[in-house]
C-alpha cells in the first residue's frame, strides 16, 4: 500500500513538473513550418473519420491499430476507403496513396477488456499501393531505445478541430513508461490516434510511440501511447502475407494493476 501511495505521489509531482514544462500546438500551416515533417500524414479512414500516421519506408504507413476498426460494430473497416494524405496542410497533399493492405499487431485485441493491454499493443502498418519517393516526403527512422521517464519527445498530430494541417507540439514529457505503454503530458484528441511521438537522435526525429488515447491523470490531460521499441520485430514476417478477412469489437480499465500502475482514467476517444 505504501508502495503505491508514493507512486501515486510521485506521479502527481512528475505530472504537474511535466505539464507545466511542455509547449504549446504550433500548426504547421506553410510551407516553410512543416518543412521536414512532410511523411507525418492524415489517413482518412471514411465515414467521415480520419486517423494520423507516419512513414517509416516508401511504402509503410506506422499509425495505431484502433483506427482500423469501427467503434460501432467492432468489424474491421475495409481498406477500399482508406487513403493517406501524406503532409496533408490546407487541402492539399504531397502526396496521395490509397491502401494496399494493413497489418495489426499479433498480440492486439480490439476486444480486450484491459484498456492498457490494449495500448501497449495499438500498432498497425499500412502498405501503400505505391511507394512515395519524394525529397520532401523522407520517412522516418523508427528509434532503437526505449522511453525514458523525465525524457522530451515531440508530436506532430491532426485532430478534429485542426483537420486541415498537422500541429506541432515541441516539447512534451514521458510521465511514466509500463509494460509498453507510455504515458504523456502531450496533447491528444479526437483524430490524434497514429500521431507519431518523436525523440531527437542523430540523424533527426525518431518515432518512439505511436499516440493511442486520451486520458486524465489527478485531473489533467495526458496521452497515452504505444512504445515503438520492440514492438515492430514481428510485422516483417506477417507483412508479406496475403491480407486475411479479420472482425474484432469493443472497449473498459478500472481495477486492474496496470491501470494503478499509470494512475490513469481514461477519456474515450
Amino acid at each position: 500500500m505504501l508502495r503505491l501511495a508514493s507512486l501515486l505521489a510521485w506521479l502527481v509531482v512528475a505530472l504537474n513538473a511535466a505539464v507545466a514544462q511542455e509547449s504549446a500546438l504550433t500548426e504547421l500551416d506553410t510551407a516553410d513550418a512543416s518543412r521536414g515533417w512532410e511523411a507525418v500524414g492524415r489517413i482518412d479512414i471514411g465515414y467521415g473519420s480520419f486517423c494520423s500516421g507516419a512513414l517509416i519506408a516508401p511504402d509503410r504507413v506506422l499509425t495505431a491499430a484502433h483506427c482500423l476498426f469501427d467503434v460501432q460494430s467492432g468489424e474491421r473497416i475495409p481498406l477500399a476507403g482508406m487513403e493517406f494524405l501524406a503532409g496533408w496542410r490546407n487541402g492539399r497533399a504531397e502526396a496521395y496513396r490509397k491502401i494496399r493492405r494493413a497489418v495489426i499487431h499479433a498480440d492486439y485485441d480490439y476486444d480486450s477488456p484491459s484498456k492498457v493491454a490494449r495500448v501497449a499493443r495499438d500498432l498497425a502498418l499500412l502498405e501503400l499501393d505505391s511507394p512515395i519517393r519524394s525529397g520532401r516526403v523522407v520517412p522516418f527512422e523508427v528509434a532503437k531505445s526505449r522511453l525514458r521517464r523525465g525524457a522530451k519527445v515531440t508530436v506532430v498530430s491532426y485532430a478534429e478541430d485542426r483537420a486541415q494541417a498537422p500541429s506541432l507540439q515541441q516539447v512534451c514529457h514521458v510521465i511514466e513508461s509500463f509494460s509498453g505503454v507510455g504515458m504523456f503530458s502531450c496533447l491528444a484528441d479526437h483524430g490524434s490516434s497514429g500521431s507519431p511521438v518523436f525523440v531527437m537522435g542523430e540523424d533527426g526525429p525518431e518515432i518512439v510511440a505511436v499516440i493511442s488515447a486520451k486520458a486524465e491523470a489527478n485531473g489533467e490531460p495526458v496521452a497515452l501511447a504505444s512504445e515503438v521499441f520492440g514492438a515492430l520485430a514481428g510485422f516483417d514476417d506477417i507483412f508479406p502475407a496475403p491480407q486475411e478477412a479479420a472482425t474484432g469489437g469493443g472497449a473498459g480499465l478500472s481495477g486492474s494493476p496496470d491501470a494503478a500502475r499509470l494512475g490513469a482514467k481514461f477519456v474515450r476517444p
